[in-house]
């Protein structure tokens, strides 16, 4: 599926806004932008120094080269490759043989040289990346954190589109669902999440790409599913847009995933369920992952002791809050105004806490979305999935 992309230059410029706003400091802001308070000074600096143009990423590139090719070296090897068309090895050794006095690069310099001038193709070779997981989070037993994704789409046999949604506990490595449905719509995934809830207990949180349906690109990426889990007490996790290594260990399932039960698809949907549910088995089972030792996932994952309620609790707010519902154009009313929120939390009564002189906090059950400031009437210090979108 693809991923959502955001400007770094947008999100530079909102964190300083937030920042001048005076309702956050350095250190709040820099924890809710996940961002370090150096990294959080020095782009206030550069902003103070040359405005919005100072928060442009600024080039790397060295002023010189000491040890750049000679250009008439260059030339050598390039002519050495019209008359012979060799690759980088025989060249050298070729210049190396018919001019001994001359300091020739190496051959992965020639390699690059031919590259750039379009005289040869770059060969692809396979990268071993390191699979951390996603920073900054470690887990220590099941259950702690969920992991979820889609999977690429591919079609089956009959021509129909298929969309493996799979949730992992990222602490035992155990595929809870892999589940092939019709579309990404949220429609289709929240059955699956109830039918995991009953089975195995709440997690402590779940951690999603930006993208549909986990995710949207409003007021801290509020949406339908990621509402209800917050209200069932499961904190939201989103990894930096664009930067899938942060779900490493989910990723690195679904190289798995697709090596084993999708090539070649099945004849439809149903029978590509079977398949999916052979994987799932062997995967947890039967399979040494590496990642436990060569422990099967199934051999360190228990259910969790957190029982799904079938009736969601209201959230409770302290008594010096004060309590608003959303309206069902996603706005709530304040004295004499009618800020938007999200349209994600229509209906819902969410607490209002004072912190300055016409500054309130914005509290839906235990999680802080922004702050509200009565005379600008903006809402700081709530990065959104896009922000400016």
């Amino acid at each position: 599926m693809p991923w959502l992309e955001t400007n770094p230059v947008l999100e530079r410029q909102h964190f300083v806004q937030d920042l001048d706003s005076g309702h956050w400091t350095m250190t709040e802001l820099c924890v809710r932008y996940g961002i370090s308070r150096n990294t959080g000074y020095k782009w206030l600096h550069r902003y103070r120094q040359s405005g919005t143009s100072g928060l442009h990423d600024q080039t790397r590139a060295p002023r010189s080269c000491p040890h750049q090719t000679p250009h008439e070296l260059v030339q050598l090897i390039l002519e050495e490759h019209t008359r012979y068309g060799w690759g980088a090895r025989k060249i050298l050794k070729r210049l190396q043989t018919t001019h001994p006095d001359r300091p020739w690069p190496a051959r992965s310099t020639i390699f690059d040289i031919l590259l750039r001038h379009d005289r040869v193709r770059h060969r692809r070779r396979r990268r071993h990346w390191k699979h951390p997981g996603a920073a900054p989070f470690n887990t220590t037993a099941p259950n702690q954190i969920w992991t979820v994704d889609f999977k690429g789409q591919f079609r089956t046999r009959n021509g129909i589109y298929c969309y493996p949604l799979t949730i992992v506990d990222h602490f035992s490595r155990y595929l809870l669902c892999c589940h092939a449905l019709p579309n990404v719509c949220g429609d289709g995934v929240k059955p699956q999440f109830i039918r995991l809830f009953r089975d195995c207990g709440l997690p402590n949180a779940i951690r999603s790409d930006n993208g549909a349906p986990f995710a949207s690109n409003g007021i801290h990426g509020l949406n339908a599913l990621n509402v209800w889990w917050l209200q069932l007490g499961i904190t939201h996790q989103r990894i930096t847009p664009g930067q899938p290594q942060q779900n490493g260990a989910h990723e690195r399932m679904h190289k798995t995933l697709k090596a084993r039960a999708t090539k070649p698809p099945a004849a439809n949907r149903n029978i590509q369920q079977r398949v999916f549910n052979t994987f799932r088995h062997t995967y947890n089972a039967i399979r040494p992952h590496e990642a436990l030792d060569d422990q099967t996932p199934a051999s360190r994952w228990t259910p969790s002791p957190r029982i799904y309620p079938e009736r969601i609790s209201p959230p409770e707010y302290p008594a010096h809050f004060e309590i608003r519902r959303v309206s069902n154009a996603g706005t709530f009313r304040l004295h004499s105004g009618q800020p938007f929120l999200s349209q994600a939390l229509n209906g819902e009564d969410i607490g209002l806490e004072e912190v300055h002189d016409g500054v309130w906090n914005l509290i839906y059950y235990n999680t802080l979305l922004g702050r509200f400031d009565e005379r600008t009437h903006a809402i700081t210090g709530a990065p959104s999935t896009r922000r400016g979108c």
